[in-house]
């Protein structure tokens, strides 16, 4: 009898699948990568055709002296790691540093499966594969061009800014994203603008509200007390008659099955969770979970996808659900379909979906942890409601007049729930304002007309959803990059996050003034993409991963050597400020710290007083009249304070000098 040796990468997916084969097979885990290239030097030989130089990780020594001796064991090598490029670059590694290209006796095989239930790992037993050597090219090349930007350029940043920075490919531009967003929210200047509201009883429950649109066939916009007093005054009064009712209805198509983006924003926006915090529970509902008569199984499809493909007994297992609990008007016949914003689907994987569709959140709701359970079920929900009808809405649009002006308002009423039965973003007002009874020809009385204020917002401070959202949208990184890229960032106080809310700290923002400066093509998002498509094609086989890396390194070095040179002839010692040690009288310099500036004794190691950096913007304080400066919270968020502590005058926008 024949045996079988089966490698996936970890404990928990090893022991899910070995359940499900007999005792002729064998199942490791090879715990993640077992080789890379070096940590203490760049491992990539530039003279002789950019060949990286692996090593094998320290601490897997041990590993694959055991996975060797299972070796032994089997007539047949089966590489099932994970089914995405990364996966396949795994593979190869374990091939090469398990001899198995020696082991002529031996039949060696790659199989992937983009669920961890019995079926699926039985199938891809049946058809096993040879290693994809596009596929592991493309991890290559990634790796490589990755460790070139970190292994140059961090080092710059060491010399010029503080020790133990770092710069990547991905997250570069990314941090630029951030401070861009920063400069255009300290830049902005709001801007006054007017809404005049007409309020009407129908009875003692009921009110209407009607907004001003303008004067006939032009909308208006109101800019200043007075214009609104002047049309306040001239509709003050008289009646509105309504001059044109329109009924209709409207559709919300339901939402596309996950992505890896889709599922991270949406359990950002609604559970709270972090990128990296999604991805950790996913990875254990996707490797296997213990459930009560099923023992380890995996819950839901693999994780890192950007496709929103449903397999055809997927889709079958949706409709007989739908239909039998909801009945067939809720049965969508129609196939997701969606748009790309950039590049490649990834090696198309399905969409994040459950894999055993009867077990429902509600029955597993013992069986999982808090965490677990939130996210199964907006996995569970969300596929439900891809594969049902849109929500149906009846509309109500209303034109009123008063003299030359005129008045508009619209209700909604939900006539069909749709894919809503399931999935409510929460977002989602099921019932407005009922027009139903309002006819064309009628006069109206308004109760009241009220003016307000308001004034334009400055875009948005990103969160870590709206910012995986935008690297997606401009083919920055891919499914797999999204969750550590920002995880780098807030590890290095490059950004901090208070709330939802990301932002800029000092060290971050002298970081990308010096990457702007020295590497602009590293920080620009199009040609970041444009890798990105690069890369993406040598996974399909059309492009030589050499020939990217040939066309990369020598505008990089070039890049870094003239950086070097600038470098050299703008740096000082350190900035000397005016402020005197209070130890010993020399005059202190200002350095950089995890958290921005501050300023430090140049006598160290023999002095070691260190002191806040205080740095005034030439703005007089609007209470007190004392100097405005720039501070900083605990997690690094920049606000503006008065210097003199008895005030309480703070602001987290720049003051200006004219009020």
């Amino acid at each position: 009898m024949s045996t079988g040796l089966v490698i996936v990468e970890s404990p928990a997916k090893m022991k899910t699948i070995k359940k499900f084969l007999g005792s002729n097979y064998i199942v490791d885990a090879s715990m993640g990568h077992v080789r890379d290239l070096p940590k203490s030097k760049l491992g990539i030989d530039i003279e002789h055709g950019y060949e990286p130089k692996y090593i094998t990780i320290r601490g897997k020594g041990e590993l694959l002296s055991a996975l060797r001796k299972d070796v032994k064991k089997a007539d047949t090598i089966y590489l099932a790691t994970d089914p995405d490029r990364e996966g396949e670059a795994i593979s190869w590694h374990l091939k090469t540093a398990l001899g198995l290209d020696d082991q002529k006796d031996k039949k060696v095989y790659r199989i992937t499966f983009n669920e961890i239930t019995k079926n699926a790992v039985k199938n891809a037993l049946k058809h096993p594969r040879d290693i994809d050597m596009n596929l592991v090219d493309a991890q290559q090349a990634r790796r490589v061009i990755d460790r070139m930007v970190g292994y140059t350029i961090s080092p710059l940043l060491w010399e010029k800014i503080r020790r133990g920075l770092s710069a990547g490919r991905v997250q570069s531009v990314a941090l630029r994203m951030i401070c861009d967003r920063e400069e255009e929210i300290a830049a902005f200047v709001p801007e006054e603008y007017w809404t005049i509201d007409a309020m009407f009883k129908l009875d003692k429950k009921s009110e209407l509200k009607a907004s001003y649109y303008g004067k006939e066939g032009k909308k208006a916009e109101i800019r200043s007390k007075d214009e609104a007093d002047k049309i306040v005054s001239e509709v003050s009064g008289g009646d509105f008659e309504v001059t044109d009712v329109k009924r209709s209805e409207r559709s919300k198509n339901s939402p596309l099955p996950f992505t890896t983006s889709t599922l991270q924003q949406e359990a950002g926006r609604l559970l709270n969770f972090s990128t990296q915090k999604t991805m950790r529970v996913a990875q254990r509902l996707y490797e296997g979970v213990e459930v009560k008569g099923h023992g380890s199984i995996g819950l839901i499809t693999y994780l890192r996808t950007d496709s929103i493909r449903i397999s055809d007994e997927a889709v079958a297992a949706a409709k007989a659900y739908i239909g039998e609990n909801y009945g067939s008007a809720y049965v969508s016949h129609v196939l997701p379909t969606g748009k790309k914003n950039s590049g490649n689907v990834q090696d198309a994987h399905e969409a994040i979906r459950p894999t055993y569709l009867e077990l429902t959140p509600e029955k597993l709701k013992d069986e999982l942890g808090r965490d677990e359970l939130r996210l199964y079920k907006l996995i569970w929900n969300r596929f439900i409601a891809s594969r049902m009808t849109p929500a149906v809405y009846s509309t109500t649009s209303v034109r009123l007049k008063n003299g030359e002006h005129i008045f508009t308002m619209s209700g909604s009423k939900l006539k069909f729930k749709g894919f809503l039965a399931v999935y409510d973003s929460e977002s989602e007002e099921e019932t407005k304002a009922d027009l139903s009874a309002i006819e064309e020809g009628e006069r109206l009385t308004a109760d009241k007309i009220k003016p307000e204020q308001h004034f334009t917002q400055p875009p948005a401070h990103y969160t870590e959803s709206s910012l995986v959202k935008k690297l997606e949208e401009d083919g920055i990184g891919r499914p797999s990059t999204y969750a550590p890229t920002i995880t780098t960032l807030l590890q290095r106080h490059y950004i901090t996050k208070e709330k939802k809310n990301l932002f800029v700290t000092e060290l971050g923002q002298a970081v990308n003034n010096m990457m702007v400066k020295c590497f602009p093509s590293i920080v620009d998002s199009k040609f970041t993409a444009n890798m990105e498509y690069m890369l993406d094609s040598v996974g399909e086989g059309k492009t030589d991963w050499k020939t990217i890396v040939e066309n990369f390194y020598p505008d990089l070095e070039e890049s870094v050597n003239a950086a070097k040179e600038s470098l050299e002839k703008v740096k000082v010692a350190d900035q000397v400020s005016d402020v005197p040690c209070d130890k010993c009288g020399r005059m202190m310099v200002i350095k950089y710290g995890p958290h921005g500036k501050f300023l430090a004794c140049p006598g160290f190691p023999e002095c070691k007083n260190t002191k806040p950096f205080v740095e005034k913007i030439g703005v007089k304080c609007p209470k007190c009249g004392g100097e405005i400066i720039k501070r900083r919270t605990k997690k690094g968020r920049l606000f503006y304070a008065c210097e003199n502590r008895d005030c309480d005058y703070v602001s987290w926008t720049k003051p200006k000098k004219e009020t």
